[in-house]
C-alpha cells in the first residue's frame, strides 16, 4: 500500500473533515483520515492506482484544496499553522474594534442607559465591515461547502447572521422605529466566532512548536572531509558514504558509523539516558547527538529524512495525526449535526410564527438557534487534545505510538488510582 500525506486548505469544522474523507474513500481501494487539528489528510491506496494529481482533483471538487507533504515538509507545517495563529490575531482585533460600541450599547441597555444607544445609522455603518469583509471568510466557506454538496460551520454563521443583519438592515433603511434592530447579534457573534477560531489557532500553532524544537535539534551545516581539506556545507546537501568530522561540542549532522577518534557522545534526545556514552571507531552515532569532548571522524549511513531524528518527527507528526477511539462519536454527529441544526431553526421559524403571529420575532429566535450552535468544539475538542497531549509529550521526551495509546495511557491511570490495596 502506499501512502500520502497532504496538506488541506479550507477546513473550519469537523463537518468539513469528513466530507473531504468520504469523498477520498468512495475512490477505489483508498483509505483516508483527515485531522482537522492538523489540516491534513492521509491517504493510502494500493501502489500504481493513484496519483498526487487526483487525490488534489477530487478534494478540490469537494470545495477545498490540497497540496502534497512530505516527510521533510513538517518544518512548513508548523510554520503554516504559527502563521495561521499570526493572521487570527489580526482579523479578530480589527473585528473587536468594530464591535466594542455594540458591547458598550448591550452593557448600557442592561443598565438602563437608553440615552447612550448608538444611533441605527451608525451601527448599519459599523456592522457592515464586520458582516461582508471580515465574515466574507464564512460566506466562502459555506459556499464551497454547499458546491460540494455538504455543510458545516460556516453555512450556520453565514446564514444566521445574515438573517439578522438583513433584517435589521431593512427596518433601519425602511424607518420603522417601531421594530427593534439586531445589528449587535451579527456583529458580536462573528466577533465571538473569531475569537473561538484564535484559540483553535493558538493551540495548533503551541503544539506545532513540539516539531519545531526537535527540528531545532539538527545542525544547519557539518564539515565536510574532501581530498584532505575540511569544507563546511549545508546537513542537507550531504550524501551516504560522506565522510564528516564532528569536534569538541558541535552536534552530529548524519547518522553514520565512527571511523576515527573517541568521544562522549550525549544521546539523551534521542534515548533518554542522562549520562554521555562513549563512541569509539566502529560505534553508530545518530544525528542531533552532541558531542561533548574529543572529535570523530564519521561515514554518513543515513542523512536529510532517512535518519533516525527524522523518522521520530514523522512518527511524532503521524502520533497527532491519529484518531482516539472516542472520536469515531464525535465524526458521526458531527456529520449530520449541521443540516440538523438547521432543521430545527427551521421548524423554530415556522412555529413561532405561527402561533405568535410575530414573524420578526420567529426570524429572530430561528436565528438565535444557529447562531448559539455555531462554535460547535465537539468535532474539535477530541483532535486539538491529542494534538496537545502528543506535543506535550514529545517536549518531555516521551512519544505515543498513536491516539490509542495516548486513550489507553489515561485509563491505565484510572487504574493505578483505583486498584485495590492502593
Amino acid at each position: 500500500m502506499a501512502r500520502r500525506e497532504f496538506a488541506i486548505e479550507g477546513m473550519t469544522c469537523a463537518a468539513c473533515a469528513s466530507r473531504i474523507e468520504k469523498v477520498l474513500n468512495r475512490l477505489p481501494g483508498v483509505q483516508a483520515s483527515v485531522n482537522l487539528a492538523r489540516e491534513t489528510a492521509v491517504v493510502q491506496f494500493p501502489a500504481g492506482t493513484l496519483d498526487d494529481a487526483r487525490i488534489v482533483e477530487v478534494v478540490s471538487k469537494a470545495g477545498y484544496a490540497a497540496t502534497p507533504l512530505l516527510a521533510a515538509d513538517n518544518h512548513s507545517l508548523a510554520q503554516r499553522q504559527l502563521a495561521a495563529y499570526s493572521q487570527q490575531r489580526r482579523w479578530f482585533a480589527v473585528s473587536l474594534l468594530f464591535t466594542l460600541p455594540f458591547v458598550w450599547e448591550m452593557l448600557a441597555m442592561m443598565l438602563g442607559w437608553h440615552d447612550w444607544m448608538v444611533p441605527r445609522l451608525w451601527q448599519l455603518l459599523l456592522s457592515l465591515p464586520v458582516q461582508f469583509i471580515i465574515g466574507w471568510r464564512f460566506y466562502r466557506g459555506a459556499f464551497h461547502a454547499l458546491r460540494g454538496g455538504g455543510t458545516n460551520m460556516d453555512v450556520l454563521v453565514a446564514l444566521g447572521t445574515s438573517m439578522a443583519w438583513l433584517l435589521s438592515a431593512v427596518v433601519t433603511l425602511a424607518d420603522w422605529p417601531e421594530q427593534a434592530v439586531y445589528f449587535e447579534a451579527s456583529a458580536v457573534v462573528i466577533t465571538l466566532v473569531l475569537l473561538g477560531k484564535l484559540l483553535e489557532a493558538r493551540a495548533k500553532g503551541k503544539t506545532s512548536g513540539a516539531i519545531e524544537e526537535l527540528l531545532r535539534l539538527s545542525p544547519k551545516t557539518a564539515r565536510l572531509e574532501r581530498d584532505g581539506q575540511l569544507l563546511e556545507v549545508p546537513v542537507a546537501s550531504l550524501q551516504v558514504g560522506d565522510r564528516v568530522v564532528v569536534r569538541h561540542g558541535e552536534i552530529i549532522p548524519v547518522d553514520g558509523d565512527v571511523l576515527e577518534g573517541h568521544a562522549s557522545v550525549d544521546e539523551s534526545m534521542l534515548t533518554g539516558e542522562s549520562l554521555p556514552v562513549s563512541k569509539t571507531v566502529g560505534d553508530r552515532v545518530y544525528a542531533a547527538t552532541r558531542n561533548q569532548d574529543g572529535m570523530l571522524r564519521i561515514v554518513a549511513t543515513s542523512v536529510g529524512g532517512k535518519t533516525q531524528l527524522a523518522e521520530i518527527i514523522r512518527l511524532v507528526g503521524e502520533a497527532q495525526g491519529s484518531k482516539a477511539p472516542i472520536q469515531r462519536l464525535a465524526d458521526v454527529i458531527s456529520g449530520i449535526f449541521v443540516p440538523v441544526v438547521v432543521c430545527i431553526a427551521l421548524l423554530t421559524l415556522l412555529l413561532t410564527g405561527v402561533l405568535t403571529h410575530d414573524w420578526a420575532r420567529a426570524l429572530i429566535h430561528a436565528v438565535a438557534v444557529l447562531v448559539i450552535a455555531c462554535p460547535c468544539a465537539l468535532g474539535l475538542a477530541t483532535p486539538t487534545a491529542v494534538m496537545v497531549g502528543m506535543g506535550n509529550g514529545a517536549r518531555r521526551g516521551i512519544l505515543f505510538r498513536n491516539a490509542v495509546a495516548l486513550e489507553t495511557a489515561s485509563a491505565s491511570r484510572h487504574w493505578w488510582w483505583t486498584r485495590p490495596g492502593r
